[in-house]
């Protein structure tokens, strides 16, 4: 289920925030947040407004899509001490399900 949020991209980009792995591995591993890797999936929060190059933009996701998305893509975003990313579509790898 998607969570409100009150940043709304622009054009045709989108903002998701990444869906993390628990935080203990079998055997009881705690990894430490520095030897994570940055989650690749993540889930849709909002759409840009729909522009893109001065021409509507129909978006291939919706709000509440689960996404695989490129590892270093796009830009992260912390607001209300929560970590956001915003990317263009066109960094979506696929739709999850």
């Amino acid at each position: 289920m998607a969570n409100q949020v009150n940043i709304t991209p622009l054009g045709d980009r989108v903002l998701v925030k990444p869906v993390t792995a628990d935080e203990e591995v079998k055997g009881g591993i705690i990894i430490p947040d520095t030897a994570k890797e940055k989650p690749t999936t993540a889930e849709v929060l909002a759409l840009g407004t729909g522009k893109k190059d001065g021409e509507d933009y129909n978006f291939t996701v919706k709000v509440g899509d689960r996404v695989i998305i490129s590892k270093y893509g796009g830009t992260p975003v912390k607001y209300d001490n929560v970590e956001y990313t915003i990317l263009r579509e066109d960094d979506i790898l696929g739709i999850v399900g």
